[in-house]
């Protein structure tokens, strides 16, 4: 029976894992490769520190987890709390993928998003996840456009 909760500080390992594990499959890195460490304690800052929700599914042990980064922005007039949030890392071992868990998960985070006042959660995806993106509304954006600065010299 899948079980669905919020991550707490007690669950580091867990969320670690979870998060290496699924980095792996989408992209498509070998089972037994060896993340640095420094990647490693990043990842268990941004946890322990940054404003965040994770939410884990369980069935003996983690089978999914999904976080929704939260971030502040001056106020502008299609949003005007400035509350906006970033979803990532959603991921479904395949065994128990297509039975609506991922979903859950969403939905838990969204569910919180608008209790904090958020006005606009965006992601990225994959070409498998859009349509369940789609099916719970998000919708393809060209509202923005993005300067990535590890690709970019100035």
């Amino acid at each position: 029976m899948v079980t669905y909760r919020m991550a707490s500080r007690d669950d580091m390992e867990l969320l670690v894992q979870s998060r290496l594990e699924m980095l792996k499959v989408v992209n498509a890195l070998p089972q037994d490769y060896v993340f640095g460490e420094g990647f490693i304690a990043k990842s268990r800052e941004y946890f322990e520190k940054a404003d965040q929700t994770t939410v884990l599914a369980m069935d003996k042990g983690v089978i999914g987890c999904a976080t929704m980064c939260y971030m502040e922005m001056m106020p502008t007039f299609s949003h005007p709390t400035g509350k906006r949030a970033h979803l990532m890392n959603v991921y479904t071992k395949s065994e128990y993928r297509r039975q609506g868990i991922a979903r859950q998960m969403l939905h838990m985070l969204i569910c919180e998003a608008k209790e904090r006042g958020v006005t606009e959660i965006s992601l990225d995806t994959t070409e498998s996840g859009r349509p369940l993106y789609k099916s719970c509304g998000f919708v393809e954006s060209d509202e923005c456009m993005v300067l990535n600065l590890n690709q970019t010299e100035l």
